[in-house]
């Protein structure tokens, strides 16, 4: 039949996460139909009928999906579920909160994170903290799966899809959005970032951050963190990078003080270009790394904070 993209955004903005997801849903199942729910968010439906491929975008406007708490996008998605062959939602902190439920609502295993598709039933899927690569096949009947992201090119915004706007399917009632608190930065996020620059416990403290923060500013840089910097104080939750943290693919990963432990591999290794700064040869991060520097961070970094500055930066 065809395939249902959820739409990942902000109220105002569509998220760059949704554009992979078309990729990856007209890989399993055409045509391709995005549905966008929110409250006052036209521009994102406007947006998501721009990218190439989606023939149809379906637009809830309703206050129950403002913040699109689970329960009201359960149930607006198994409204328009029998539609749909495949129902797709990039893996982020929304989509795992929602497709789980409707999974389970249709009575079908969810296919979750995949990285590539191989045939309409059948993908590719990390495990093991992504050590291993498991390829699964999707029983018969409807498919509820999430997208990791990085592993897919981004749809052109060379699209003319129709906007269909319905209504909301009703607000169940068992739960409410309460309050948000967001973390401000002029920085890029750290998952949308071309070049991420992190820190590891070799940084030693919270205030040596600052040495990785003029690089960051200089090249319009994100800046991250290994858990073990995280979990020693260094820098908040939202730094980090990793299994149990954020999965980035930067066109340019910058590791400094960091192992390479297994869980921080897992959510940088897709990046195109890695570089890393450890004073241990043997540190593991090296075996990743397209460029590797042996080397006191604490002299290297501000030495590369020189070179910018010289080259204008």
């Amino acid at each position: 039949m065809a395939s249902l993209v959820i739409a990942e955004h902000d109220g105002k903005v569509l998220k760059d996460t949704t554009n992979k997801t078309v990729t990856a849903a007209a890989q399993v199942s055409t045509p391709v139909h995005v549905l966008v729910a929110g409250s006052g968010a036209d521009a994102v439906a406007e947006a998501a009928a721009k990218l190439a491929g989606v023939e149809k975008v379906i637009y809830a406007d309703d206050p129950a999906y403002a913040k699109m708490v689970a329960e009201p996008m359960e149930k607006l998605i198994l409204s328009l579920a029998d539609k749909y062959d495949a129902i797709l939602a990039p893996a982020t902190t929304n989509g795992k909160n929602y497709m789980p439920r409707v999974a389970a609502k249709l009575d079908v295993p969810q296919i979750s994170e995949i990285l590539k598709v191989d045939s309409p039933d059948t993908f590719e899927r990390p495990i093991y903290a992504g050590n291993a690569i498991a390829t699964v096949q999707a029983p018969a009947g409807k498919k509820v799966i999430t997208v990791r992201t990085t592993a897919f090119k981004a749809a052109d915004a060379t699209g003319s899809a129709s906007i269909e706007k319905i209504g909301g399917a009703g607000d169940p009632g068992i739960s409410k959005f309460v309050s948000e608190e967001l973390s401000k930065s002029e920085r890029p996020e750290l998952t949308s970032a071309k070049i991420v620059i992190s820190g590891g416990r070799g940084m030693q403290s919270g205030e040596n951050f600052h040495l990785l923060d003029k690089i960051a500013d200089k090249l319009h840089a994100a800046v991250g963190a290994s858990r073990a910097a995280v979990d020693a104080g260094f820098v908040p939750n939202d730094y980090q990078v990793g299994q149990t943290g954020k999965v980035v693919a930067p066109e340019l990963y910058i590791a400094v003080g960091i192992s390479g432990a297994i869980q921080h591999l897992a959510g940088m290794k897709d990046s195109k270009i890695i570089a890393a700064i450890n004073k241990d040869e043997e540190a593991p991060i090296f075996q990743v790394a397209d460029y590797g520097l042996v080397a006191d961070l604490f002299k290297a970094i501000p030495e590369m904070d020189e070179e910018l500055t010289k080259l204008g930066y």
